[in-house]
């Protein structure tokens, strides 16, 4: 089975900051990782082949040129290959342009599934796993919590939702989005890590894909970013102190009945 796995390289929580030109995230010198929820899906393709002996589990990114140190990451906890997909014509692009970017590449690998975390933690859009599946016209299950069958041609998913669970059968090829609760990610053993080290990193440009220079990157984006800002501080808020929830709720809508009249 041919599982490709989308990752992506996103900076570390504690040292994000924003070009103030350009409102895009300041990636040169700042501490990148692998998108935590993409760990989970990278487990998941490792055990997908384990579970059925046999297989191939490639990694694929869009990204700088440093984003190889996260498909290498990838290769040290189980994945085979490889691929960076990297082009100054890809670069500063929404969900919708990085998604088909991604679904171009699909199209060149041939995948049986397609795995993805659920979101990047840099963004919370959780678009571009969901994207991939609309510009291929695959079917997808997003908050996948466990993969109950898979097989060429199906897979049964449990996705995690905010009422429960729901347990859908999937044709394949089609897109897989996966939540924490999936499993839990492996660390890197030693052979790992030396395979990771002398792995070849395929990189793939626009040629290389196919993909015309205006509708990928910034170019093709039908979005923009046009300002970024922290939001003010506020102020310090107000204690209520009641013998009781009833005497305390009465306090509260007291002071909002002034705050209208004033």
């Amino acid at each position: 089975m041919n599982i490709v796995v989308c990752i992506k390289q996103v900076p570390d929580t504690t040292d994000v900051r924003i070009n103030p030109q350009t409102n895009t995230l300041m990636r040169e010198g700042v501490a990148s990782i692998i998108n935590p929820f993409d760990a989970y899906a990278i487990e998941e393709g490792v055990r997908i082949r384990e579970r059925l002996g046999e297989g191939t589990v490639t990694v694929v990114t869009m990204g700088p040129p440093q984003a190889d140190a996260a498909l290498r990451e990838a290769i040290s906890l189980g994945a085979d290959e490889a691929v960076l997909l990297c082009s100054r014509a890809f670069a500063g692009g929404d969900t919708w342009s990085t998604s088909l970017t991604l679904a171009l590449a699909m199209k060149k690998l041939a995948p049986d599934v397609v795995l993805a975390g659920k979101q990047a933690i840099d963004g919370d859009t959780a678009q571009v796993g969901p994207g991939i599946s609309c510009h291929l016209d695959w079917p997808q299950a997003c908050y996948v919590s466990k993969i109950r069958e898979i097989e060429k041609g199906r897979a049964v998913v449990e996705c995690l939702m905010e009422t429960g669970k729901e347990v859908l059968e999937v044709e394949l090829p089609a897109v897989l989005t996966v939540v924490k609760e999936i499993n839990e990610p492996r660390l890197p053993s030693l052979k790992g890590k030396m395979r990771a080290k002398k792995a070849v990193i395929t990189t793939w440009n626009e040629q290389d894909i196919e993909a015309d220079p205006q509708k990928v990157g910034l170019n093709g984006s039908p979005t923009a970013v046009n300002r970024v800002f922290s939001p003010p501080r506020r102020g310090g808020g107000e204690i209520i102190q009641a013998e009781t929830a009833s005497e305390a709720a009465k306090i509260v809508v007291a002071k909002i009945k002034e705050l209208q009249i004033a």
